[in-house]
């Protein structure tokens, strides 16, 4: 039998709220960071900022290509400007102005993208995209975040301000378990290890960290040691930390709340082909839309769920 995983639980949160904190506290510390939204104050919790600096607010309203346009416009002037829209129409509706007015000439936008994935639940397929994080990751100059929680998406939303280029950050509705710590040090680009591990590694990133978490307890209890890495930036990818990991358990699940096409996993699946192949297992979505429905079922049903993270767990293993 292995150790007993213990994990401190702080309480229970959306990640999108820690965006709009981390917005306020970034907006009282620099005076250049402005922030447009799409008519969706209320959804991105951006209603402090607005409030405390409407002189550095814009409302764009249901425009969001302009939004792109103006933000990269903003920058040439020195500020830092932080859009906010859900996901899909951080992305998908807009990719042109973003390929062209943001990444290619390389300005300081920070496209923050809320209602990300599945666990948007009830606003259905039209509304739930799965293929942002592969679409932004291809953009030469862009990073790309996706933090575990309410603690790490405030300090992701910090940090990037001190970032000089094009960044996507991605977080969601549903609250979820809090297990970052309040004074946690965010490093873009440097993974954070939860657990230890000898048998298996899994490697997570937003809503699947805590599920690969407690697949990690289920696991120890069958006598199988799971290292979970909590993968908050999905560009540049902490290699030293994959490589590192595989190096000692010598196979490894990726799990994530986006397609299997293009996400996390596949950046891994990169990184090992060139260097240590070993056998991988992917969670997630695979090539379908979603569907209306809670986060909850809509998890489950699309095999992005705790169960399905141990079954992966324990196939890559059988695979060695």
């Amino acid at each position: 039998m292995t150790e007993t995983i213990e994990i401190e639980v702080l309480g229970k949160k959306d990640t999108r709220s820690g965006f709009g904190e981390g917005l306020l506290e970034i907006g009282k510390r620099n005076k250049n960071v402005v922030a447009l939204c799409a008519d969706l104050t209320g959804s991105l919790k951006m209603n402090a900022f607005e409030n405390e600096f409407p002189e550095r607010f814009f409302q764009i309203g249901i425009a969001e290509a302009n939004m792109m346009g103006i933000a990269a416009g903003m920058t040439i002037g020195g500020k830092i400007p932080y859009t906010g829209t859900f996901a899909n129409f951080s992305t998908s509706r807009v990719y042109d102005q973003i390929r062209q007015s943001i990444a290619y000439s390389q300005k300081n936008v920070k496209i923050c993208a809320s209602h990300a994935g599945l666990t948007l639940g009830e606003d259905g397929a039209t509304h739930q995209v799965l293929e942002d994080i592969g679409m932004m990751k291809m953009l030469p100059n862009m990073t790309v975040i996706v933090p575990a929680d309410f603690n790490q998406t405030k300090q992701a939303t910090i940090a990037i301000a001190d970032h000089e280029g094009p960044v996507y950050l991605r977080f969601g509705r549903p609250s979820v378990p809090i297990f970052v710590k309040p004074d946690a040090d965010f490093q873009i680009g440097k993974a954070d290890i939860i657990i230890e591990g000898t048998d298996v590694t899994i490697i997570a990133c937003g809503h699947l960290v805590w599920k690969s978490i407690e697949a990690a307890k289920a696991l120890s209890e069958k006598g199988i040691s799971a290292e979970v890495i909590n993968m908050h930036t999905i560009k540049p990818l902490d290699s030293q930390a994959v490589l590192a990991s595989v190096a000692k358990t010598g196979c490894v699940v990726s799990a994530e709340e986006h397609m299997i096409n293009g996400g996390l996993g596949d950046s891994i699946a990169q990184l090992l082909s060139r260097t240590n192949p070993v056998p991988q297992e992917y969670v997630g979505v695979n090539d379908t839309f979603g569907e209306s429905g809670t986060a909850t079922e809509l998890m489950a049903k699309y095999g992005i769920d705790t169960v399905n993270v141990v079954e992966a767990a324990e196939k890559a293993i059988q695979r060695k």
